[in-house]
């Protein structure tokens, strides 16, 4: 082969350019990952990810990538993104090493002292006179406004510490956009991402609903195609449907024993995220609370004396729009006990805000055997007057409420102030409580709502969770979202700051705290107690008012409940 038709298949075929740069670094030839990966990078879309297992050197193929592509013409523009400032220019001085140690790519170097030859920014030798330099490295906070570019590379812009909550993603995500308006307007210019998501709720599953499309490349084969969401690279898919064994090596460089040694290491929920790119287990521990976990059914002015819990698909309702994680679903109860009870205690729990973004929240909950009832929630977004705080004593005269439980970190206790003035003028029957909260929101709200849902001890009435998806028509649909009780319980985490908005879940904990010291006794124990204490009130009502006795056995009603035969009317026949 002469050099003129080497040549041609260099420029022709990624591959082939790749191969010959790892046989200059003394690297053996590239894996059938690795090729994969290249050919993706050459023929893949104008808008793509990658995303592979740690080690399979995707950063070091698209290095390899940005060369050839200067190699086929010298004058493209190329901005290389990474988390950090420094890790992006590790990137770019990496292409200037393989310009200078490569003896055929030496063409590729300065040709005068006029020309840029920085670790931040470089031109190559060939390149005509231009404003912005062959190649430069930014970090994804720095400035990229002003720049263009033909060929955007983003590596590993989604890191732990700029994607822990939701804001931060939310901030992430609008930096990661602004490319947009960097992209040169030419057929090929393209973006490219590459990175390994850190949760469910990553930038690169909201970039892939934007066309930006991914190719994934797990270590092992995976037994469940259905987490991968149909974006498994289409080579693996094709062995699988041949009949590839489930938890096979997908790549020759690391071998059953040595991934076996690593997830041993690294822990399963590590090695499950880092190289299986499955990130199902990482989201189930790191948001500990769960739709599944609650009993939602319909609650009256009284309720049952016990219910039993099932996660049995013929319990899901259906009819409701659950705004949690992927597969995580409402239920109903499996058993509801034919006994009904008065409940022990109603509050209202109220998490008080000025006028801005956040939300006054009343929520009512009741407490009997041991369960929570969370029986109705309003929200409002002017702050505390008079008519947020008339509707919310409204809500609990008509509950029946006792107390009104007001956090008082919010005003120094002057909201208390405030509602006591409001309870005397409407002659409502129940006192407010004042609740000062010490120890972190997320924290707290985690370890008093976590313990009490496994349990599967919080009952919710479905008409909380239709008046949540329903407020807030106005805003736009990403807003909405932040403010339901739904999208705030299953998005919390122990991360500080891990939504941004939490006054919903903050009152419902709040009221659930209240009650943690009635949740102890058993539901089975209150059952028994009450049969006991109905069993002795027979016996004495029969032995003292046999009439009144009669009638409450014919009717129904409590022995309890009997007085004597002067005020209440008995039939004599």
């Amino acid at each position: 082969m002469d050099l003129q038709e080497l040549e041609t298949r260099i420029k022709t075929d990624f591959k082939v350019f790749l191969t010959l740069v790892w046989r200059e670094l003394d690297l053996p030839k590239p894996t059938r990952a690795q090729l994969c990966i290249a050919d993706y990078l050459q023929h893949g879309p104008k808008r793509l990810q990658i995303s592979a297992f740690r080690g399979v050197g995707k950063s070091w193929i698209t290095a390899a990538f940005v060369l050839w592509v200067l190699f086929i013409d010298p004058d493209k523009k190329i901005m290389v993104i990474s988390a950090s400032k420094e890790r992006a220019d590790n990137f770019s001085i990496f292409c200037q090493k393989l310009i200078l140690d490569i003896e055929w790519l030496g063409y590729l170097g300065p040709k005068d002292s006029d020309q840029r030859w920085s670790r931040i920014s470089f031109d190559v030798g060939p390149a005509r006179p231009h404003q912005a330099p062959s190649v430069k490295s930014v970090g994804i906070q720095g400035q990229m406004t002003g720049s263009r570019s033909d060929l955007l590379i983003f590596d590993d812009v989604e890191v732990p510490s700029n994607s822990a909550t939701d804001m931060q993603r939310e901030k992430l995500l609008q930096l990661v956009t602004e490319s947009e308006s960097i992209l040169t307007p030419k057929d090929d210019s393209r973006i490219l991402f590459l990175g390994t998501p850190q949760s469910t709720f990553t930038i690169y599953r909201k970039l892939a609903e934007r066309a930006y499309r991914p190719f994934v490349w797990p270590a092992r084969y995976p037994k469940d195609l259905s987490k991968y969401e149909g974006l498994l690279a289409p080579q693996l898919v094709e062995d699988i449907e041949k009949g590839q064994d489930p938890g096979a090596p997908t790549d020759t460089r690391f071998s059953d024993l040595d991934l076996m040694e690593r997830e041993s290491a690294m822990g399963r929920s590590n090695f499950m995220l880092q190289f299986m790119l499955d990130t199902s287990l990482s989201d189930s521990e790191k948001f500990p609370l769960k739709f599944q976990d609650l009993i939602v059914t319909p609650l009256g002015n009284e309720c049952a004396e016990r219910y039993a819990w099932s996660a049995d698909p013929r319990y899901m309702i259906k009819d409701q729009n659950p705004v949690g994680l992927p597969g995580d679903r409402f239920y109903g109860p499996m058993y509801i006990d034919e006994g009904m009870c008065e409940y022990s205690e109603t509050v209202v729990s109220v998490d008080p805000s000025g006028r801005g973004a956040d939300e006054t929240v009343a929520v009512v909950l009741s407490q009997a055997n041991g369960y929570v009832f969370v029986r109705d929630m309003l929200a409002f977004k002017d702050g505390y007057s008079d008519d947020t705080l008339t509707a919310i004593i409204r809500m609990g005269k008509k509950y029946q409420a006792s107390r009104l439980l007001v956090e008082s970190n919010f005003g120094d206790g002057m909201i208390c102030e405030l509602f006591n003035r409001h309870i005397i003028q409407m002659g409502a029957n129940f006192s407010t409580e004042e609740i000062r909260a010490t120890v972190r929101k997320e924290e707290r709200i985690i370890e008093t709502l976590e313990p009490v849902m496994n349990q599967h001890k919080l009952i919710i009435d479905p008409k909380v969770f239709e008046y949540d998806y329903r407020s807030n028509p106005d805003a736009p649909p990403e807003k909405r979202l932040e403010y339901m009780l739904g999208y705030q319980m299953s998005r919390m985490c122990r991360e500080k700051g891990a939504i941004k908005h939490d006054d919903r879940i903050d009152a419902l904990s709040q009221g659930v705290q209240w009650f943690i010291d009635s949740l102890a006794q058993s539901a089975h124990k209150a059952q028994a107690l009450r049969k006991n204490e109905e069993w002795k009130a027979m016996m004495q009502a029969f032995e003292e008012h046999p009439h009144l006795a009669t009638d409450a056995l014919v009717l129904g009603l409590s022995f309890k409940n009997i007085k004597s035969t002067g005020s209440t009317k008995v039939w004599d026949w």
